[in-house]
């Protein structure tokens, strides 16, 4: 090759190459105008210190930070900002416990007092582990009580504890039930809860900067939350915390997250195959199907159901409970998606496989969830996803 051919091809692969970083730059210009008319008008309305939004559309990622993380230091919101993400940490106790699953140490339909003998003799022996994943068992509680603190006092509740309906006819949301799931698939592989997400799930899924306990070395990046009143909050101890509202983490990693989700159907490891397990309706619940951590709606869909799904009436009333079979409900016909909340932090995720989109609201203010769903559903529908 000569020298002006080399000239030539080099020009050529220059031209190439600024058009691309152009039409990247274009993109990101009008995703951020997007994600800025939504939600910037959101954060006012919400008196909401700090947001981080996460979208990934076709294998393109997009992270846009706003306000702050700490209204006393003004430290800025930033893609390693790490976030209270409340109930949304059930998608990762179901992914653990859909692992346990996959390697053969807990099977979903066995009764729960096989994995906890103390158990044996109750309610238990009938309620199975699917029951504990879904919210099925037939009335356990939102919250343990306020006076069960240790190991002993949750075994004495749930010895106590008398079903109101018959299991797997009624779900009613509850940390008491996804706690018990999480508590079991750890137990049936030998380790503690923390420590499997810890060493394990979390750095399986290449989450470098998500905690159940943060480190102290993250501790300047761990944002503070707030209540209705503006005062700075975190997230207090409680029992079986860990697997029902325990994680925190940042938009990189929950945007990973979301991308492990939407990435699993070309994959065929154990942890490929658990969270596609999550991802199996297994019971209907008026507007949605109720998975093992997340919560399904027939796609596409419209904002009226999105609301429906993620209305308080779901949250806090019992709810009939229809059972579906595995492949009643196609996976490629599918949105996932699930919110969390602490007393001072707000989290929303949804994703759609089929389209290979999703997106990441965190918020170091607790507001209203149907906000969080518009906002969602209002930057989704503009990328043409609905």
């Amino acid at each position: 090759m000569n020298r002006r051919t080399f000239a030539l091809l080099a020009a050529v692969c220059l031209a190439v190459s600024a058009r691309a970083q152009a039409a990247e730059t274009d993109a990101r210009t009008r995703v951020g105008s997007i994600v800025d008319s939504v939600v910037q008008p959101m954060m006012v309305e919400g008196d909401i210190p700090g947001v981080a939004v996460g979208i990934t559309v076709a294998g393109k990622e997009y992270i846009f930070c706003y306000g702050v993380a700490d209204k006393e230091s003004g430290k800025k919101v930033t893609s390693e900002t790490i976030f209270e993400i409340g109930s949304l940490s059930k998608t990762f106790t179901a992914t653990l416990g859909a692992y346990a699953q996959v390697q053969g140490t807990i099977a979903l339909a066995d009764p729960a007092s096989k994995y906890l003998p103390a158990l044996s003799g109750t309610a238990f022996d009938r309620v199975n582990v699917l029951n504990l994943a879904t919210f099925t068992a037939g009335g356990l509680p939102l919250q343990f009580p306020d006076e069960v603190t240790t190991d002993d006092q949750m075994i004495e509740f749930y010895r106590a504890w008398k079903p109101e309906q018959r299991p797997g006819t009624s779900r009613r949301y509850s940390n008491p039930s996804i706690g018990l799931y999480g508590y079991l698939a750890a137990k049936s592989m030998g380790m503690p809860f923390e420590e499997l997400m810890q060493k394990h799930l979390l750095p399986g899924l290449g989450l470098e900067h998500s905690f159940i306990t943060v480190p102290s070395g993250e501790m300047e990046n761990y944002a503070f939350g707030y209540t209705k009143e503006n005062k700075r909050i975190r997230v207090a101890p409680g029992m079986f915390d860990a697997e029902a509202y325990g994680v925190k983490s940042t938009a990189t990693d929950m945007l990973r997250f979301v991308e492990a989700n939407i990435g699993a159907r070309g994959g065929e490891s154990a942890l490929h195959r658990a969270i596609l397990q999550t991802h199996i309706g297994r019971f209907q619940i008026g507007p949605m199907a109720q998975g093992l951590g997340w919560e399904i709606i027939q796609y596409p869909t419209n904002l009226d159901t999105l609301l429906a799904a993620n209305s308080s009436d779901m949250a806090f009333t019992p709810q009939k409970a229809i059972p579906i079979a595995p492949t009643a409900m196609p996976l490629d016909n599918i949105l996932i998606n699930k919110t969390g909340s602490t007393n001072g932090f707000a989290a929303y995720a949804a994703l759609v496989p089929k389209e290979r989109a999703g997106i990441v609201i965190l918020a170091n203010k607790n507001f209203p969830i149907p906000a969080r769903v518009k906002a969602a559903y209002a930057i989704l529908s503009a990328l043409g996803i609905q």
